[in-house]
């Protein structure tokens, strides 16, 4: 089984989701559309692989919108494209944030700006905590989608929908790949101005994500393990409880 990861940025590592996808006994590739070099320039001329060489996608995150043709749209229009065929070709996506929100674009939905940011340990309204537990989830974020037609929301915040799955795809809105190391490198990348403007103290949330580390991992490989087989249907021969 082999997997790719959609790195839209370079301080973005995958984390404890790739870690659990090794485990399960899959192959991960990870590719970066956006480097360090590009990072105030992000517009860049991007080359897609065949979705098709692979069992399962997992775009990430990302600090542009969504929405946003004008600042990235010579990479985005063409993921969004790139997404909705391998949708089309139920080849299995596991969007996170940011790549969930291009899934509802590519699944015909819609993504705007929201009246108010998530940023933080955030507990989720779950339908189906067996797939997705009510966390609490990390979240960074400053827009938020619609559930495409044809979809089945299945978490929900006050601020914004969490979680939807479509055929064998599952896009979550919050962070299960987030570790204390990657939330330092977003905030001496700039999140910490972010996180300060919405009245938090960047260094007591690296301190709660410090604590909550341990449990975060347990909590994200139960999400993938459900994904895996209830969802996607992707059951590696080499796997591990």
């Amino acid at each position: 089984m082999r997997a790719l990861f959609v790195q839209h940025d370079h301080v973005s590592p995958t984390g404890p989701v790739s870690d659990r996808l090794r485990e399960r006994g899959f192959e991960v590739d990870e590719l970066l559309i956006v480097d360090e070099n590009h990072a105030g320039r992000p517009n860049v001329h991007f080359d897609f692989p065949d979705a098709a060489d692979y069992d399962l996608l997992v775009p990430m995150g990302a600090p542009w919108g969504a929405w946003d043709d004008e600042e990235i749209g010579r990479w985005l229009v063409p993921e969004v494209a790139w997404l909705r065929a391998a949708l089309d070709a139920e080849i299995p996506v596991l969007g996170i944030c940011f790549g969930g929100q291009l899934m509802s674009r590519a699944l015909g939905g819609a993504v705007a700006v929201a009246r108010r940011p998530e940023i933080g340990w955030t507990a989720v309204h779950t339908d189906d905590p067996q797939l997705v537990s009510s966390g609490p989830w990390f979240e960074f974020h400053y827009d938020r989608w619609t559930v495409p037609a044809g979809a089945r929301e299945i978490a929900r915040t006050a601020a914004a929908s969490q979680a939807f799955t479509h055929g064998s795809s599952l896009a979550v809105q919050f962070h299960p790949e987030l570790t204390a190391a990657s939330l330092e490198g977003w905030l001496n990348a700039g999140g910490a101005e972010k996180v300060a403007a919405d009245g938090q103290d960047p260094d007591a949330l690296l301190a709660h994500t410090r604590a909550e580390e341990t449990a975060s991992r347990t909590r994200t490989a139960a999400l993938v393990d459900a994904y895996l087989e209830r969802v996607a249907g992707l059951l590696p021969e080499s796997a591990v409880g």
